[in-house]
């Protein structure tokens, strides 16, 4: 039997490096065709926030048409009721802006990897005693490299992923100190959900995509 994407969720974020999220307030360009530019340019793993407009239908038709070469799952979850609909969906995972473990337990009974979000040591490993595939660094703006390598040094067993800030000039450094991978928003996606290039994005992802995975840990 083939792994379940959830499954595959630790190892892709181990091999890849890069969640590219995509959020959004108001409906704009199709997010299937934001979606096939970001898997066209290799990017492996995106989440689509739950209050972007069509999010769970674009995780269903993302999921049934990429599924062999992408994860998809859902961010900004906050209820057990968005697990479920993820799961329904066919959602690989989910992310959370907070650490919750009925949401974490929510997703492992549903078979979804889990990415809680914590900001504090205490928040991450009350993350990772809870069940979480790999813990969300939130929000890692002004935090920095340096913050991830002094939580590994006690923690070196966690699987981290800063997320807040993360432009090109942030990934080698934040992979360096340890991070399993980065989630990356508007440095990344840009104008592309509000009818921006197309091209320009799949240009952006692909320079995203290579300094992730020159980063990836062993």
């Amino acid at each position: 039997m083939s792994p379940s994407p959830a499954d595959r969720l630790p190892a892709a974020l181990r091999r890849h490096g890069l969640v590219a999220i995509l959020r959004a307030r108001t409906p704009g360009a199709p997010l299937l065709d934001v979606v096939r530019t970001l898997v066209d340019a290799g990017v492996a793993i995106i989440e689509i926030t739950v209050p972007t407009p069509g999010s769970l239908e674009a995780v269903r038709a993302a999921a049934a048409q990429y599924g062999d070469r992408v994860l998809i799952g859902t961010g900004t979850v906050t209820t057990p009721a968005q697990v479920r609909a993820t799961a329904e969906a066919g959602g690989a995972f989910v992310v959370s802006p907070h650490t919750d473990p009925e949401l974490i337990r929510a997703a492992r009974d549903a078979g979804l990897g889990a990415l809680p979000g914590a900001f504090t040591p205490t928040e991450i490993l009350a993350a990772h005693r809870a069940g979480a595939t790999a813990v969300k660094l939130f929000p890692a703006t002004g935090l920095g490299p340096g913050y991830v390598a002094d939580v590994r040094a006690p923690l070196p067993d966690i699987p981290l992923v800063p997320t807040g800030g993360v432009g090109t000039r942030e990934i080698p450094a934040y992979r360096a100190a340890g991070a399993v991978a980065v989630g990356v928003g508007s440095p990344l996606v840009g104008d592309a959900l509000a009818g921006g290039s197309l091209a320009a994005l799949g240009e952006r992802a692909a320079e995203f995509v290579r300094l992730a995975a020159e980063g990836a840990a062993a």
